[in-house]
């Protein structure tokens, strides 16, 4: 069996947690939201692990890293994989919508199921699911609640514009 380790840290969103293995990053969860999520008693705190990843953390909050480049390991379908790969091509300070993703994958009828795949990424912000935003251009869920995906895209795009 596979331990888990955690360490939570510090951001202008708020503390995350963050939980993995000894090679790679598993979960981020969110202090509130749907993305609200504590370590689990049987895991083994252990901040060293994730210094890597507090440092690109950091970086990203700071506007000074654009693209992560961590071990990942997240859990889910081929489907939901599919999603979070395709999540990962949208630039920085850029959005998209549901129906522009599946219709990357090839699936221009899935913009649900797109959806429901990014409404499960275990690594908000890493995998960036805050990018992808209604049709319209309207914001629609985040696991960390709408407030802090507004801050999301707001850092990101004063990072691009300088504005």
């Amino acid at each position: 069996m596979t331990t888990t380790y955690y360490c939570y840290m510090s951001t202008p969103v708020g503390e995350l947690l963050l939980a993995g293995t000894e090679t790679a990053l598993t979960r981020i969860g969110f202090p509130e939201g749907k993305g609200m999520m504590r370590h689990d008693e049987l895991w083994t705190e252990d901040p060293a692990i994730f210094t890597e990843v507090k440092e690109q953390l950091q970086a990203y909050f700071d506007q000074r890293l654009t693209r992560f480049d961590l071990p990942l390991a997240p859990a889910g379908t081929d489907f939901q994989l599919r999603v979070w790969e395709a999540l990962m091509t949208i630039p920085y300070g850029d959005t998209s919508s549901y129906g522009e993703i599946a219709g990357r994958m090839g699936r221009p009828g899935a913009s649900r199921a797109v959806g429901a795949a990014n409404g499960q990424n275990p690594l908000p912000i890493v995998i960036p699911c805050h990018r992808v935003i209604g049709r319209d251009g309207t914001l629609t869920g985040f696991g960390g609640g709408l407030e802090v995906k507004r801050r999301l895209l707001a850092l990101e795009k004063t990072a691009v514009t300088g504005m």
